[in-house]
């Protein structure tokens, strides 16, 4: 079962659309601090903006563990943004031509050797200062 998510990181790296959607179930729903997804085509859509801003992202998986169909794994981020990056709440950040490096933690459920569920975490501050920005803070108003 952890071989789909060996074939995962190496289509990410491959910049591979094609091959990521493979990996993962019809109805797979994938979740990232800035987005969710509810099938192949919403993740594809997902990995080739993230690929847009960043030309050069590549995964470096440190540590993976897996029991039964439930798969960790901490890797680490690299990658120049050289191209448009979305933001929270939609606005885009052009070029900056900075790099990042983020740790990073993902949860998978695998079934029938297909992912079925992706829960993928990182730091977006850490991401954010690396490309010289910084959270707004957001407060709400009562009333």
């Amino acid at each position: 079962m952890a071989d789909v998510v060996d074939r995962l990181i190496t289509a990410l790296n491959n910049h591979d659309v094609d091959a990521v959607m493979r990996c993962y179930r019809p109805d797979a729903v994938a979740t990232w601090p800035d987005m969710e997804a509810g099938n192949p085509q919403e993740i594809g859509s997902y990995c080739t903006q993230m690929w847009e801003a960043f030309p050069d992202l590549r995964f470096t998986r440190w540590e993976k563990t897996a029991c039964e169909d439930a798969i960790a794994t901490e890797m680490v981020a690299c990658g120049a943004q050289t191209g448009p990056y979305l933001l929270i709440g939609g606005e885009v950040l052009e070029a900056t031509g900075r790099s990042i490096s983020a740790r990073c933690s993902c949860f998978w459920n695998v079934v029938d050797d297909l992912i079925a569920s992706q829960r993928f975490y990182y730091d977006q501050l850490q991401v954010y200062a690396q490309l010289g920005m910084c959270l707004p803070p957001v407060f709400a108003l009562s009333g």
